[in-house]
């Protein structure tokens, strides 16, 4: 593609160079970097893609994308320079432009919060295609090009494989595309170009402190989503969030609320639970689902109210919510043939551990413990740790902290940052196992018929990574393995 063609999606503010150029690909990994490539520099979390500019020339690039003015001191004739304002966004903006705008082709609708995007986002692709339409997903777990599967590397791709699906799926004939979108992808302008039909909102709670630094940068970037939706988008939101309508006093968009508390465009509420589903009353229409927790009505009424706002009956939509499965690493519910039941869940936040153990407290019979197992994962957020172990041991019968996905942090380090938030006495009754394996053993053989073991954390990672190694692991095998 010729440079003049790509330029017309960013606004340069310096173009030092011919622009007539026949652009072979875009690259920002300067690793990946081939003769007559446009090598876009870009100032990581770790490096600065700036420091590779020449030795990216000399490996053939002919056109070079900045935004440190302090590298033009030096051109090279040959090369053209292209200075923008954010290096980061101009590659979102050039990578959609190079796959031939693919989100213009698709009904493209984005998810962001803290806890219940892979539901929602996932949910929402399997509804859409037992409508009997085709679509895309690209979430936590996997991406999905209407039924092809390929691994999920982040919660929302960098700019060139995101757009590279989403042209796969236009190539296939998708008409719809559902995507969870992360607070990182916003910050690094990875969404940038994309043009969004929809827009829903979870909720917020902690997370991901490490990088936004303070909770206000957190919720900022995620409300950019809603303030950058054209006027003929639709932007749903959780009302019982307090940060909800926050989300949506900028965006142009048509809002909608839901709820399961106050008054709002679609209400729900539980009318019976077990660990097999729920009976629901969805804006006073009853129905069955065969998922469980409070958290999850929300999930569901989001839902619900995204397929109505993409054109979808109500009764057909609520026909299909009947029939929808969890998802992989959701609440995921194991039965033990002694009486006692696992629930393998995601949660790794302080709020999601909450949400988790309020609902299988609401469900379980009396008299029976709940044993939860849970970690923390290195090289995260650790203001989050001793609260999760807080929340955890005052809502357990038995607690367990284990490993988690440790990364290049020592476990016994994180584990001992759990262990801050429980007094002395808390912390006589709680039983510290490193190996997760042996962790979940312990968990299997303290139960007893009628007891439920949450097993928390991980969900549908099949693997931890320790000391940069990345080794095999599965919560659910685990579990299966001791039954």
């Amino acid at each position: 593609m010729l440079l003049s063609n790509l330029l017309q999606a960013i606004e340069p503010l310096r173009v030092i160079g011919r622009t007539d150029v026949d652009v072979h690909a875009i690259q920002f990994d300067s690793r990946k970097v081939e003769p007559g490539d446009l090598f876009v520099a870009q100032v990581g979390t770790a490096v600065d893609g700036h420091t590779f500019i020449e030795s990216c020339i000399n490996r053939g690039v002919s056109v070079v994308i900045l935004d440190n003015i302090a590298y033009l001191n030096e051109t090279k004739l040959g090369v053209t320079y292209v200075l923008v304002k954010s290096s980061d966004e101009a590659l979102g903006r050039l990578a959609h432009q190079w796959y031939g705008c693919p989100s213009e082709k698709l009904t493209l609708v984005g998810v962001t919060g803290t806890n219940g995007k892979t539901t929602i986002a996932t949910l929402l692709y399997n509804l859409v295609r037992a409508m009997g339409y085709k679509a895309g997903l690209l979430s936590t777990v996997i991406y999905y090009v209407d039924g092809q599967a390929f691994p999920s590397t982040h919660t929302t791709p960098d700019a060139l494989a995101l757009n590279a699906l989403l042209a796969q799926m236009v190539e296939v004939g998708c008409e719809y595309a559902f995507m969870e979108v992360s607070s990182h992808s916003i910050a690094q302008e990875r969404i940038a170009g994309l043009q969004f039909n929809g827009a829903l909102f979870t909720n917020l709670t902690r997370d991901h402190i490490d990088y936004h630094k303070t909770f206000d940068n957190y919720r900022d970037t995620k409300k950019r989503l809603f303030d950058n939706l054209p006027k003929s988008a639709f932007a749903i939101t959780n009302a019982d969030d307090k940060n909800g309508l926050i989300m949506t006093q900028n965006t142009r968009a048509k809002v909608y609320t839901y709820s399961t508390q106050s008054m709002a465009d679609h209400h729900g509420k539980i009318l019976e639970e077990g660990f097999d589903g729920m009976l629901l009353s969805i804006d006073n229409q009853e129905v069955f689902v065969p998922l469980v927790g409070r958290f999850n009505v929300s999930n569901l009424l989001c839902i619900y109210s995204a397929a109505l706002c993409l054109g979808f009956d109500k009764l057909d939509v609520l026909r299909v919510l009947s029939a929808l499965k969890p998802v992989n690493g959701r609440f995921e519910t194991i039965r033990s043939p002694k009486g006692w039941t696992a629930i393998v869940d995601y949660a790794h936040t302080p709020d999601a551990v909450d949400n988790v153990i309020r609902t299988i407290r609401e469900i379980k019979k009396a008299g029976t413990k709940l044993i939860t197992v849970v970690g923390c994962g290195g090289n995260r957020d650790k203001g989050k740790r001793p609260m999760m172990a807080q929340i955890a041991k005052r809502g357990s019968e038995q607690l367990i902290l284990t490993s988690d996905n440790p990364r290049d942090e020592e476990p016994r380090d994180i584990l001992n940052d759990m262990k801050a938030g429980l007094t002395e006495e808390e912390l006589h009754s709680t039983l510290v196992i490193e190996d997760r394996a042996a962790a979940i053993q312990t968990a299997c053989t303290l139960a007893q018929a009628g007891d439920v073991i949450l097993v928390a954390g991980k969900g549908h990672e099949d693997y931890q990574i320790i000391k940069g190694v990345k080794h095999h692991f599965d919560d659910h095998e685990q579990v299966r393995k001791y039954i």
